[in-house]
């Protein structure tokens, strides 16, 4: 009778995918099952980690659902919302891995475009960024307004930030050792990614409209998350301001030995009280500008100095830490649906 071989530990390289989930729970069923079935084409130790960022509207309960039925599921689930980037941030310090994937619960970013993104990383690629060709689902006024933002922001950040770029993308482990060294209270996530530098590559594909649920990003929360990436990775609107009261001073100066001229040579005979109102309104609202410019970096250094924590956990658990157990979970855990260890 042949003795069956004692199986070594599990060399295979170990792969994470990180979802910010807030009010997602009309999506995460088919988004975990299109995950799943894409993670089960990998040679490679899956593990999904969802972050729930404060959700109200039972998407805890649909998490533990999938935690129940899958050993591939990591819970971390933070006491109250902090907002989508410290949520990321949460999951890439949780996440053990040799990669991690992040990406989005709403399946507007495909996950069947993740084995593409794999095989850039084992070609030696750090940072592999999904770019999108086109926006399905959004209107022409939100698509005008992102294309000029990633341009904008572009111009002015001394960081080469990828154009028509999310959150999706795989990170390898050194690039997201040095992530989590960035500790600051404002992030601009797409700028970290980016300012981390290391070998990147961009892989192109068509975003879907949202498959169910509503956004989460209205026009002012997309206005304060424009402010945040300008003010995280340029002093560009500080030179502005300065510009702008420069170009003024010059101006009024101008204006000034026009009227001087003109007074000489022709006579005063009607004083020009609406031009004097016009001037000091101007004026006034160039110096608003530029206070208005100064405090808003101002409030950021302010936060910083603070030194508070990015975040509080008020529960995690889930899969064992890939380096420590991976092993053992795989020779004790039966598979039960295409998300278990195999």
């Amino acid at each position: 009778m042949m003795r069956e071989t004692p199986k070594g530990p599990d060399t295979r390289r170990s792969l994470s995918v990180v979802v910010p989930v807030y009010n997602e729970s009309e999506v995460l069923p088919e988004f975990h099952r299109r995950v799943c079935a894409v993670l089960a084409t990998l040679d490679m130790n899956c593990r999904i980690i969802y972050v729930n960022d404060g959700s109200t509207d039972g998407s805890l309960d649909v998490i533990d659902a999938l935690d129940a039925q899958a050993v591939r599921v990591q819970l971390v689930d933070l006491s109250r919302n902090f907002g989508k980037e410290i949520a990321l941030t949460a999951g890439l310090d949780h996440a053990d891995s040799d990669a991690v994937v992040v990406i989005d619960a709403d399946l507007q970013d495909p996950p069947e475009l993740i084995p593409e993104l794999v095989e850039h990383w084992l070609d030696g690629y750090d940072v592999v960024y999904a770019k999108r060709t086109q926006r399905d689902g959004e209107g022409a006024f939100k698509r005008a307004t992102a294309f000029l933002f990633y341009r904008v922001i572009q111009k002015m950040s001394r960081v080469a930030i990828p154009e028509d770029t999310g959150d999706f993308r795989l990170l390898s482990r050194r690039a997201v050792d040095a992530i989590k060294q960035l500790r600051e209270q404002h992030r601009f996530m797409k700028g970290l990614f980016a300012w981390i530098g290391y070998p990147q590559k961009a892989v192109p594909y068509r975003r879907a409209g949202r498959f169910a649920g509503t956004t989460k990003w209205n026009y002012w929360k997309l206005w304060n998350f424009a402010l945040e990436g300008i003010t995280s990775f340029t002093g560009g609107p500080l030179k502005i301001a300065t510009y702008a009261g420069l170009g003024s001073a010059l101006g009024a100066l101008a204006y000034g030995a026009y009227f001087a001229v003109r007074t000489i040579m022709y006579g005063n005979p009607v004083p020009g009280y609406p031009s004097l109102v016009v001037i000091i309104l101007f004026l006034g609202g160039i110096q608003l500008l530029g206070i208005g410019i100064i405090g808003e970096y101002l409030a950021r250094m302010f936060d910083e100095t603070k030194k508070r924590p990015l975040y509080f956990l008020k529960t995690g658990r889930g899969a064992a830490p890939f380096r420590l157990a991976a092993s053992m979970v795989a020779a004790t855990v039966e598979p039960q649906d295409e998300c278990a260890e195999g």
